[in-house]
């Protein structure tokens, strides 16, 4: 159920709104726009009607939500999202570029990627403390310690965190030190995470599972928006085909879709949606001229002995490439970078 407050309605009006949804056990959420405030009341919709609502004072429309998610549906919040991290806002006019190396490595390192994102124009520093590898063998990353060489980094040129949780317990820690969480492909369904996640005050990016539907990967968020925490930023990384030339098959298609079934912001990650260097390039290209709102890419100044995703990683004159390539498309579709 969603019901748009006229403009000018009373603290009084809204009130009542509310505690009739909530007598009609809906958990209601509030989002005071510009112009209208907006009450979304998740809960048995059967039997109701809408008119019940329209007939009440400071009430201009009253809609039902027939999709299986609410909050994170067009409807709840026409005008599009605006998710606000540090001092970057991903959903506006400007596409955000994400960039840095797969996992964390040493200072020195996490350094160089932070100069070499910032100087291209990026705005988010991206990397790995807590690694999910396949393999038990694998490097696992540095923990708290990459989680400080990180953030240490940013502030140094004026970048924003993001960096993946793979854990609840990991939660306190990881949100000392950044300011996106990211969920990955592995744990998009991970509901007790999405649960524990709804729960905090920090901007989660949520990344499409290897063979998620779309309305799957909404549902997600759908989890993470009910608990309470409406600072969801949807990611498309590729999806598991029958095709084998690339890692993943990069569902550009799925961009205009999640932009037109919600409000939510969406990113595109082309690294891990190809998983080869020369491949990134393009499908960044063919991201932002999609509607993505931000790239999120892997950037190293030595992919070629990078610990992980080595070759999937630009170099940093590939970036810078990128990056360059990048504005020409943005303000062909009438953004920024």
């Amino acid at each position: 159920m969603l019901v748009v407050m006229n403009q000018g309605a009373s603290d009084a009006q809204v009130s009542e709104v509310i505690q009739k949804l909530e007598a009609l056990k809906f958990k209601v959420n509030r989002v005071d726009g510009v112009v209208h405030t907006v009450l979304a009341g998740v809960g048995p919709a059967d039997g109701l009607e809408p008119s019940e609502f329209e007939v009440m004072a400071g009430v201009k429309e009253c809609h039902l939500i027939v999709s299986p998610y609410k909050l994170a549906a067009r409807a709840f919040r026409p005008e599009g999202t605006v998710i606000k991290a540090g001092n970057v806002e991903i959903g506006g006019k400007e596409v955000i570029a994400m960039g840095g190396p797969c996992s964390v490595e040493s200072p020195a390192q996490i350094e160089l990627a932070a100069k070499i994102v910032a100087e291209a124009g990026g705005k988010v520093l991206r990397g790995g403390a807590f690694k999910p590898r396949s393999s038990p063998y694998s490097f696992q990353g540095m923990g708290e310690e990459g989680l400080q060489i990180m953030r240490a980094a940013a502030d140094k040129y004026g970048l924003i965190v993001i960096s993946e949780v793979m854990d609840a317990s990991q939660i306190p820690l990881m949100i000392k030190y950044v300011d996106i969480l990211q969920i990955g492909a592995r744990n998009m369904q991970n509901f007790n995470l999405l649960k524990d996640l709804g729960r905090i005050n920090k901007p989660v990016l949520l990344k499409r599972g290897i063979a998620a539907t779309i309305e799957e990967v909404l549902l997600s968020a759908e989890y993470v928006m009910a608990g309470g925490n409406q600072e969801v930023i949807l990611c498309e990384r590729g999806i598991r085909t029958f095709e084998t030339f690339t890692r993943n098959t990069m569902d550009i298609s799925a961009i205009p879709v999640l932009k037109s079934l919600s409000h939510l912001p969406v990113v595109a990650d082309p690294s891990h949606g190809v998983g080869k260097r020369s491949l990134v390039l393009p499908m960044a290209l063919a991201s932002v001229a999609a509607g993505a709102d931000g790239i999120l890419v892997e950037v190293h100044h030595d992919p070629d002995r990078a610990a992980s995703d080595g070759a999937q990683t630009l170099k940093p004159e590939q970036f810078k490439d990128m990056m360059d390539k990048l504005k020409l498309i943005a303000a062909a579709v009438g953004r920024s970078i």
